[in-house]
């Protein structure tokens, strides 16, 4: 199917879309692979550390897990355990997978006005296929996006702006001409930091106010006419 033209009259040149609890309802199982690695470890790890972890590497939850218990884990132990949580959340998610509100409606509108869409995911590759291969199957005629980086793609991962920095360059656009949608601190604070404007959907933690950033509740009711509201500075999402 061929595309029609994007409207240059829009500022807005791409959407960046993350992917784990901004798209679908998958970061839940995270927790639950977290939670569970906790009592074979002989603990219980704690509501804050949990949440600290949304949105980040392994290697960060890990580090977060790890100093939330009061062990200490060797790096091959370390490595055992992110392959166990790994396989844990894949098990969840070829079972288990079902749209963010709004999320669905909102890339149909995108990919309907043809403009370039990536998915930018610290998930892994192989884990991420599986969500990516649900979202491609709402769309039989028009594949959702133009390009998916992984995080273990890409030289440093969120908060680093490094995989917004990528998809950008991949997709010929300047960061500043993106809208970035995430629902965690780290990857909020990566498109922030990559120059993109970051629309912030909460899911399991709270996001606190930056300038360049704007907070909703939901992507229910949200439209492409309010990203690029919000590209040029008119805040015209909905709000619930």
């Amino acid at each position: 199917m061929i595309l029609p033209e994007p409207d240059t009259r829009s500022a807005l040149r791409a959407v960046l879309f993350d992917m784990d609890g901004t798209l679908v309802e998958s970061e839940q199982h995270w927790g639950h692979a977290l939670f569970a690695l906790a009592r074979r470890l002989g603990g219980e790890l704690s509501a804050a550390a949990r949440e600290a972890t949304v949105g980040t590497s392994m290697a960060t939850s890990m580090r977060i897990l790890q100093a939330d218990l009061g062990i200490e884990r060797t790096a091959e132990q370390t490595r055992a355990d992110v392959a166990w949580v790994e396989e844990t959340v894949a098990g969840l998610l070829a079972t288990d997978l079902h749209w963010r509100p709004g999320a669905r409606e909102l890339l149909a509108e995108v990919r309907a006005a043809a403009l370039p869409t990536a998915l930018v995911t610290t998930t892994p590759r192989r884990l991420a296929d599986v969500v990516i291969a649900h979202v491609e199957g709402a769309f039989p005629d028009v594949p959702p996006f133009d390009l998916t980086v992984c995080g273990d793609e890409v030289p440093a991962r969120k908060p680093d702006p490094a995989p917004y920095l990528q998809a950008a360059a991949a997709l010929g656009v300047d960061p500043a001409d993106c809208v970035v949608v995430e629902d965690s601190a780290a990857g909020v604070a990566a498109g922030l930091a990559a120059g993109a404007t970051v629309l912030g959907v909460p899911a399991l933690q709270p996001l606190e106010p930056a300038p360049g950033l704007v907070l909703r509740d939901t992507l229910a009711g949200v439209g492409l006419a309010d990203l690029e509201g919000l590209l040029l500075g008119r805040d015209t999402a909905p709000r619930r």
